[in-house]
């Protein structure tokens, strides 16, 4: 006997005309039409397709046994929910078993927050299921604001509002573009995130997007008492409000504005300088490639400028501008920003323009230095810093400097020693140095120093294998002097 199928029907935000004509061909043709609803009986969903609906159709209503208040069900709140739905699957489950196609109604999309998708796990392992996208509640209240909500390289992020306040900041700083959800009771923790993020002045509150009952006003505007489940805060493409409020200029009055370059060190903030600790805190908006801002902490009013690992010059622009119109800026490097990081490209980009912007550099614990700590003092003599990254420099010149390095017998701390699109050179530097140097010198391999996957190995020149190493190492290759002893290793000051 044949079974029936599921669908997964998005009904899109509300309007019954932004259903999609499939779904509203599913929902005419399906014997039984499945939807949840609270307790009090009404459903959202069955409303926005009752247009749709035809005589005849079974219905199947799935009450929540609760929605946001307590209960005494020995699992608490989520052993309820959890029953219910194990419960709705095998209402589902029967009908399909008879040969009956079942609709379950789903607000919105039924993959983005959408309720489909508990009974889609529970089921679709054993019957045909297939879910019909929806117009989500985010493009709907983009259309509503009349605002795109990302345009070119710009990142949109969708949060849940139940995330704890500063995860919620700290996502909303590093973001271009954001979408709230869930608020309902979340509205004053969202609110003060927003705001430490920076945004709250650029978010708005949209309320049942596409409704008759639709409420569209800035978030910092709105009273938490009135705020019901179906509404987000939206904070639409920052490229689009700058040219709708024209370029950025000082404030009358203000001093003008700084770019400070900061080293955080391999570690973040335990190895921060109390000076750069100081700069950040007073910094009106951080740049900085993602991971590195990631590293610090979110505080209130500050705005994040997060980017890629190979726009440094492009980043270095930004800083500068946000300078020009008044703002105080950190730049953030890992390590020190002086060694293969952001204070010369910033620097250069200063260099280029017509008008002088202030730039200072605050020096950090580098990864050489850290490395070497951690197995004793490889660098106790003179010593030669080089990157073997090709990106911006030909490898021509890097052997070169590798082989004079090594002729002069300098320690060396290689930076950048490998990455997924850089796979020959390593071993092409340990075959340069190994003219100069006996087989036996000790290697320092340290990976993500003072991160949560850190390690450090001591190999020599001739064990090293360059396929075990890889963006995130740094390498330190012993001189003639450089000695191994109970699992240390140092060079001597003396010859």
């Amino acid at each position: 006997m044949r079974t029936g199928k599921l669908w997964g029907v998005g009904l899109g935000p509300g309007d019954p005309e932004l259903m999609t004509v499939k779904a509203a061909r599913l929902i005419g043709e399906a014997d039984v039409i499945a939807y949840h609803s609270a307790r009090h009986g009404r459903s959202i969903a069955r409303s926005v397709a009752e247009p749709y609906l035809r005589a005849g159709q079974i219905e199947e209503r799935l009450v929540y046994p609760v929605t946001t208040e307590t209960t005494d069900h020995p699992g608490g709140y989520e052993g309820a929910i959890a029953e219910f739905y194990e419960l709705s699957a095998k209402r589902l489950a029967e009908h399909l078993d008879a040969g009956r196609d079942v609709v379950l109604l789903c607000e919105g999309d039924p993959f983005f927050y959408g309720s489909y998708m508990y009974m889609h796990e529970r089921l679709a392992d054993r019957y045909e299921a297939e879910a019909v996208p929806g117009v989500t509640s985010v493009s709907a209240a983009s259309a509503v604001l009349g605002r795109p909500l990302a345009q070119r390289d710009e990142v949109l992020t969708v949060l849940p509002g139940t995330l704890p306040v500063p995860e919620l900041a700290r996502r909303l700083a590093d973001t271009d573009a954001a979408a709230v959800l869930k608020l309902g009771r979340t509205f004053g923790n969202v609110r003060e995130a927003l705001s430490e993020a920076g945004k709250l002045d650029d978010a708005c509150y949209v309320e049942r997007a596409t409704w008759q009952t639709q409420r569209v006003v800035p978030f910092a505007d709105v009273d938490p008492e009135t705020v019901p489940y179906f509404s987000l805060a939206l904070v639409t493409s920052p490229a689009y409000a700058a040219r709708k409020s024209g370029p950025a200029k000082a404030e009358p009055g203000r001093d003008a504005g700084e770019v400070v370059v900061v080293g955080l060190g391999p570690a973040g903030p335990r190895w921060l300088t109390p000076e750069a600790a100081e700069a950040l805190a007073d910094a009106e908006h951080l740049v900085g490639y993602g991971p590195y801002l990631a590293k610090v902490p979110q505080r209130k009013g500050q705005v994040r400028h997060a980017s890629g690992n190979r726009v440094e010059a492009d980043r270095a622009a930004a800083a500068l501008e946000l300078a020009r119109s008044g703002a105080r800026v950190a730049v953030v490097s890992s390590g020190d920003p002086g060694v293969f990081a952001m204070a010369s490209a910033v620097l250069e980009q200063a260099a280029l323009a017509d008008d002088p912007v202030s730039v200072r550099v605050l020096p950090g614990v580098t990864a050489a230095q850290a490395a070497a700590s951690r197995v004793g003092a490889p660098l106790g003599h003179d010593y030669c810093v080089l990157s073997l990254s090709d990106r911006l420099k030909p490898w021509e010149i890097i052997e070169r400097r590798l082989d004079a390095a090594g002729a002069a017998d300098l320690v060396l701390a290689i930076y950048n020693p490998a990455s997924r699109s850089r796979t020959t050179q390593l071993a092409r530097a340990r075959e340069v140095l190994l003219r100069h140097r006996a087989p036996e010198t000790p290697v320092v391999v340290a990976r993500d120093i003072g991160g949560p996957e850190e390690s450090v190995r001591v190999t020599t020149l001739a064990g090293l294998d360059p396929s075990t190493v890889d963006m995130r190492c740094l390498l330190i290759v012993g001189s003639s002097r450089t000695r191994l002893s109970h699992g240390m290793v140092w060079t001597p000051r003396t010859y």
